[in-house]
């Protein structure tokens, strides 16, 4: 049982838990979980954690097969520059491992954008906290429970 799995039990969310068996040697840990568990690597999604300005962090939530823009990450946050966060500071703020990063439950709550593709699904799929376990829910159950904003966030 996983934080992120906790607080949505709490909170009453509509939720499944998927599980596959993970493989050490998986180049993305997305890309395995679309493809282990059959699903568009669009409704799967992955966490990751930005540093803003050298000063702030925010959290961004794109699908698995797309590289976040640093450009549209900063704007829709507010800042100028953004930067892949270090992977002990993401390991140490949000209390999961890299490839198993879910952007609920995390130690410290950290301002979230999730990418307006995830609008376009009835449920999408983010790591439940756990490499080899996702969460599928609703974009707007996510949003609700991250108080995430829907921005452009993916290189085009």
């Amino acid at each position: 049982m996983t934080p992120a799995i906790k607080l949505l039990e709490k909170a009453k969310v509509n939720f499944k838990v998927h599980e596959y068996e993970h493989d050490p040697t998986a180049e993305s840990y997305g890309l395995e979980a679309s493809e282990k568990l059959g699903i568009d690597d669009a409704r799967v999604f992955k966490t990751l954690v930005v540093m803003l300005d050298a000063k702030d962090y925010a959290v961004a939530v794109i699908p698995v097969a797309k590289m976040l823009s640093m450009k549209q990450i900063a704007k829709a946050a507010g800042f100028k520059k953004a930067a892949m966060a270090d992977k002990l500071a993401v390991e140490r703020m949000t209390g999961y491992v890299l490839g198993g990063v879910s952007p609920m439950g995390q130690k410290k709550r950290l301002k979230t954008f999730i990418d307006e593709s995830s609008l376009h699904f009835s449920s999408i799929y983010v790591s439940a906290g756990r490499r080899g376990l996702e969460i599928e829910l609703s974009a707007e159950d996510l949003k609700k429970q991250t108080n995430a904003e829907f921005a452009l966030l993916t290189q085009e």
